[in-house]
């Protein structure tokens, strides 16, 4: 059994691989408790994604085969980025995801935490980089903590267009400000880019992709696919 641990910037996300199937059960769990749920699990090869420097603090049993991924570790597709010592892993483990789904096609993932990434694949199955923005949680965070007066409100399901309260109108702004830039990167990326697939992933998945005029995949555990993918490359 493989063990695809991506380390997030508030909690880590694991999930369980037996015959290159996402076993049932994944999710996330804090920093702390990581390192029993490996003993539980003891699995037969680890890789590791991660975004911060926790990963320096793990201390895995020893005689496991733990893989951590870095821009150096061989892939399945090529990365032609400028600076890829600086691509963040979670995007490199996203992409592969999306290839091992279909390859030689063009791509557009969406990752939608903590902040928003877009990343494309051409059908040339080649890396070419992206763009990062805020998420909503940063978002609403940003107008309270830079503003003298404006409170901290968190994400709703449920919002109005045009909020009658002020915290209302900050989650309108942050919320469906949101899902508009996502429905213009998707509409820029459709004018330029033919047959041009579009698969959503990270804790947003759900609820943005739902509500997504565009037709696009809905996959929450991409990462972990693709961190599973690039170990079995390796192995």
């Amino acid at each position: 059994m493989n063990l695809a641990i991506d380390l997030g910037n508030t909690l880590a996300k694991i999930g369980c691989f037996k015959n290159r199937q996402l076993l049932p059960g994944q999710h996330a769990v804090p920093f702390e408790k990581l390192e029993g749920i490996v003993a539980e699990k003891n699995p037969d090869r680890i890789i590791i994604s991660s975004v911060n420097q926790k990963i320096q603090k793990l201390n895995f049993t020893l005689g496991k085969n733990v893989m951590v991924l870095g821009h150096k570790t061989p892939l399945p597709i090529t990365i032609n980025y400028k600076t890829p010592e600086t691509l963040g892993k979670d995007r490199i483990a996203a992409v592969v995801g999306a290839y091992m789904g279909k390859p030689a096609t063009n791509t557009l993932v969406i990752d939608i935490g903590t902040c928003i990434t877009y990343d494309f694949i051409n059908d040339k199955n080649e890396y070419l980089g992206g763009a990062i923005s805020p998420g909503v949680e940063m978002k609403l965070k940003a107008m309270n903590t830079f503003t003298a007066r404006l409170p901290l409100v968190h994400m709703v399901d449920d919002v109005n267009l045009i909020g009658n309260t002020t915290e209302e109108a900050l989650q309108s702004g942050a919320i469906n400000g949101t899902k508009a830039e996502i429905e213009e990167i998707i509409r820029m990326y459709s004018d330029k880019f033919r047959n041009l697939r579009f698969v959503i992933c990270g804790g947003g998945a759900e609820y943005f992709g739902s509500r997504l005029k565009s037709t696009v995949e809905i996959c929450p555990e991409l990462v972990l696919i693709g961190l599973n993918g690039i170990l079995e490359y390796n192995a």
